[in-house]
């Protein structure tokens, strides 16, 4: 029974990324532009954004420089709405989850830092629906690895070091190095999640239904 389960699986998963990887650029553009209009995924992304407030900030693992590097899965979200429902509404998500951060805690809204995690839900979606379609793991590993790399380590490490990093005995680059190595650490873990998520049928069918009218 586990073997036809998982059999079953696999087909469905790759039946799915063939017909993605069959539509033209454009066609994938507007099937992503398309979903802003459907209030079920606008409904999801707000629940993502929400989740992964809550998870940056309560369920982050405390650090002496958690100011600059923070340890927690707050951007498994973005790389859900990015790899599921495309790059617009991956975008979207990252900058409500930022910005709803930064309103309700009162923090000053740090521009480079939205836009890094803005960057985090776009690139996920470019990576895993336009660069590499098929199979799921590879589509999940580019996505984080791309994602994390540009938004993580680079875009927010540079809004990060214009507020805080005085404050530390710390060049810009160290602070890239450090952030690379926790990242690096986080995106595995956040890879093995997705793909076990991804690969369950109930799911993969619910977010398939989602995106339909």
């Amino acid at each position: 029974m586990q073997k036809e389960q998982k059999s079953a699986d696999t087909v469905l998963e790759n039946d799915t990324s063939k017909a993605a990887s069959e539509l033209s650029l454009g066609e994938r553009a507007h099937r992503d532009l398309v979903v802003f209009g459907n209030v079920r995924v606008l409904c999801f992304a707000a629940m993502l954004a929400a989740m992964s407030l809550i998870i940056g900030k309560f369920l982050q693992i405390p650090n002496p420089f958690q100011n600059i590097i923070r340890i927690s899965f707050e951007n498994l979200p973005l790389l859900l709405a990015g790899i599921t429902m495309g790059p617009f509404i991956g975008a979207l998500t990252g900058v409500v989850a930022d910005l709803l951060g930064c309103v309700l805690y009162g923090y000053a809204i740090n521009p480079i830092i939205t836009l890094g995690a803005a960057a985090v839900g776009l690139l996920s979606g470019v990576m895993a629906n336009y660069v590499v379609c098929r199979p799921l793991i590879a589509r999940v590993i580019c996505a984080a690895v791309v994602s994390h790399l540009v938004g993580s380590v680079v875009i927010k490490s540079l809004g990060l070091a214009a507020w805080f990093l005085s404050s530390y005995d710390m060049g810009l680059l160290e602070l890239m190095l450090w952030r690379l190595l926790t990242y690096a650490v986080i995106c595995t873990a956040e890879c093995a999640i997705l793909c076990l998520l991804l690969r369950h049928r109930a799911v993969s069918t619910l977010l398939e239904r989602m995106r339909k009218k």
